[in-house]
């Protein structure tokens, strides 16, 4: 019973703590969530998104069991209208790893199938059609919140200056703050991931597009029922989320050309946020006396992708 398990803390409101969150209160744990912002303040509102094999090929080879894991569960999401959850047709292009052109996670995708040569926009050599999770983030981190409240996981708003805080209110502290984590776990090897996205009306798009690369740029963008989310940029180590003009621009150019519908749609709104890389995820425990601290940090550009997956393993480790 509930009432005979430890008190638990989550710690950060953003994909990978509500997640988190949700799988330890549905299975019965007393749990509180406390965060710094709100769901729709942090770096995960501003993502895409869409579930994707993570990059590079290493890191996806790493991380297979989560992202199997998190592919079933948004695959079953996506029969419910709620949660912003659809499995929509994508196109894949550019430096695809693998001896085949997309390696180990990409052959989860079921229906995967190389594009014809003229089926490929200009520019591009190879690519890939298949059916992928794509995820209307504000609405699917609200969906999250109604089924944690549901579940009786109270969300808290608070500043916390250290883990040991949480200490002092509960036995098990799940660390889910992202760049957060940097001070909070003293771990210098998290560093920020500048992105930003440009929001437009939809003009009747279905198709995601995606562009894999090994540059700071790339085309890309999410066809969402009311707006369409363009992208993409990564930056390392800039702190500052002012969004950059001339980055819209470029992201406008690339997406216009591939997409000449897209040339139709307004611009709603310029969004960044900073993305907390690291060398690899986190998710293990850290013992201090009588606490145990629950790491789950440092998802990169992969936050939505891995979330189900490292969820599920911070509360085998809770139950360990």
């Amino acid at each position: 019973m509930a009432s005979n398990r430890q008190q638990i803390v989550v710690i950060g409101a953003g994909v990978s703590g509500l997640t988190s969150a949700v799988c330890l209160a549905e299975a019965g744990w007393p749990v509180r969530l406390w965060a710094t912002a709100m769901p729709h303040q942090t770096t995960s509102a501003v993502a895409g998104a869409v579930w994707a094999p993570p990059r590079p090929e290493e890191r996806a080879a790493t991380s297979l069991a989560w992202t199997e894991h998190s592919l079933r569960i948004f695959s079953e999401l996506a029969n419910d209208p709620r949660t912003g959850v659809r499995m929509a047709p994508a196109l894949t292009v550019g430096d695809l790893p693998g001896a085949n052109g997309m390696g180990l996670a990409a052959k989860l995708i079921p229906d995967l199938r190389p594009a014809d040569p003229a089926d490929l926009p200009d520019g591009f050599s190879s690519g890939f059609f298949g059916t992928m999770p794509m995820i209307d983030m504000p609405q699917y981190l609200d969906y999250l919140t109604a089924r944690l409240g549901a579940a009786g996981c109270e969300l808290e708003t608070r500043s916390v200056r250290s883990l040991a805080e949480a200490a002092d209110t509960a036995s098990i502290v799940v660390n889910c703050t992202g760049l957060g984590a940097a001070a909070l776990a003293d771990d210098d090897t998290v560093r920020p991931l500048f992105g930003q996205h440009v929001v437009l009306t939809n003009t009747g798009l279905q198709q995601l597009f995606l562009e894999v690369n090994s540059s700071s740029e790339w085309t890309c963008y999410f066809p969402h029922p009311l707006r369409v989310v363009c992208g993409g940029i990564s930056i390392s180590d800039r702190w500052d989320r002012t969004p950059d003009p001339a980055v819209t621009d470029r992201i406008l150019q690339r997406c216009r050309r591939i997409e000449p519908r897209l040339g139709e749609a307004a611009v709603i709104e310029t969004i960044t946020g900073l993305r907390p890389d690291r060398p690899s995820p986190r998710v293990e425990v850290e013992l201090s006396g009588a606490v145990r601290y629950i790491h789950n940090y440092g998802h990169s550009s992969s936050g939505v992708t891995l979330s189900w997956g490292c969820a599920r393993d911070v509360a085998l480790l809770v139950s360990g």
